[in-house]
């Protein structure tokens, strides 16, 4: 399906019916990332649910624009989406990487709209974040089976999954790479790089958004890190706070089980 927003051609897909949860994917990926890591859990729910999942401009099969120089350009995209797609509508929100960074632009701009909130491996502080993040640190490798891949897909993977085996690597080839080879990235290095940092300040709230939140970080997330984060729950005072060993990035993949729980958890919770 396409949203068109100022000419560009915004790609989604909606699976289900029901109350909304709308899926914002990070800095590279598509919107199989999110796809990936959340309908399993929807196969197990009884309750409806109506899954939007749509590539952020530069990313999967939606262009970029050189007007989208930034984070506010790119928060007002999904804006426009939102208005577009689910118009006036309540919806809970679900964001990984840069796109937690969005979905809480979004609970700094509609919260009224908004009924719980998602943040996979979120974006805390641009400022700090490589600086405050541990340093990269491989948990679990299986050395025959990575060197049996290759010298692409191990530059793909090995890089930044702390869990290098086979399990995590077919998942991985699944629900990342393809958006990593679709991405656009000289508009994402030379142009939405720009100003990354919102001219704003997108964790002053007007009031803590007290509906279920749930935030889930990997120890070994060299991208992110787990510390900043820690700084944003006194704005989300019915958040569940989850730092997962053996997990780094791709926290949502590497401890799947756990996480598919901790997700299943925050939906019944609404």
């Amino acid at each position: 399906m396409i949203f068109t927003y100022r000419d560009i051609p915004i790609y989604y897909e909606v699976i289900g019916s029901g109350r909304p949860l709308l899926t914002i994917h990070g800095w590279s990926p598509d919107h199989r990332l999110m796809k990936g890591c959340l309908e399993p859990v929807f196969q197990t729910l009884d309750a409806p649910w109506q899954r939007i999942y749509f590539d952020l401009p530069g990313m999967g099969q939606t262009p970029g624009a050189s007007w989208i120089d930034g984070s506010d350009a790119m928060l007002e995209v999904v804006l426009a989406f939102i208005d577009g797609v689910l118009p006036g509508q309540q919806f809970a929100i679900a964001g990984e990487s840069y796109g937690g960074y969005l979905a809480r632009g979004v609970v700094k701009k509609r919260p009224e709209q908004v009924e719980g909130m998602l943040l996979i491996c979120p974006v805390a502080d641009q400022s700090t974040r490589l600086e405050h993040a541990p340093a990269f640190q491989i948990i679990e490798k299986d050395e025959a089976f990575v060197n049996s891949l290759s010298e692409e897909d191990q530059k793909f993977f090995t890089g930044i999954n702390v869990v290098q085996t086979r399990r995590v690597w077919q998942k991985f080839k699944e629900d990342v790479i393809p958006g990593l080879k679709l991405a656009d990235t000289e508009f994402l290095e030379k142009v939405l790089s720009q100003h990354v940092p919102y001219s704003f300040d997108v964790d002053k709230l007007d009031a803590p958004f007290a509906k279920p939140s749930l935030m889930v970080m990997g120890r070994q997330d060299h991208v992110v890190g787990y510390r900043d984060q820690w700084n944003l729950l006194e704005n989300f005072p019915r958040a569940s706070f989850v730092v997962l060993d053996k997990a780094g990035h791709n926290m949502q993949i590497e401890q799947d089980v756990v996480f598919h729980a901790l997700v299943r958890e925050w939906l019944e919770r609404m």
